[in-house]
C-alpha cells in the first residue's frame, strides 16, 4: 500500500499537472513542497501548509481532508491521478 502520510519537505504534485503542455512539464508547474501540518485555531481542523515550487513560490493552506481527497472523476474524467495531491 502506498504511504500517503505527509511530512515536512515532501514534494507533491497536483492532479492538474497532467493537463499542462510539454513545455510547461519541463518546469515545476503544479509541484508543491509540504511545509507542515497546522491546526486551525478556532475549529481545530487539521490544515496542510504547502508552498508552490514555481511562479512566485506562494504559500497556501488547505484543509487536510480536502488536500487528501480523490480527484472528482465526473468533473475531470481524463485524469489518471487518483488523488488531488500525490507525492512525487
Amino acid at each position: 500500500m502506498n504511504d500517503r502520510r505527509l511530512h515536512a519537505g515532501d514534494i507533491v504534485k497536483h492532479f492538474k499537472r497532467e493537463m499542462i503542455t510539454e513545455e510547461e512539464a519541463k518546469t515545476n508547474m503544479y509541484l508543491y513542497k509540504i511545509v507542515g501540518l497546522a491546526e486551525h485555531s478556532e475549529t481545530r481542523e487539521t490544515m496542510v501548509v504547502y508552498q508552490a515550487l514555481y511562479g512566485d513560490f506562494k504559500m497556501y493552506v488547505r484543509p487536510y481532508n480536502m488536500f487528501m481527497s480523490h480527484v472528482e472523476k465526473d468533473k475531470y474524467p481524463d485524469v489518471k491521478q487518483e488523488y488531488r495531491f500525490e507525492k512525487v
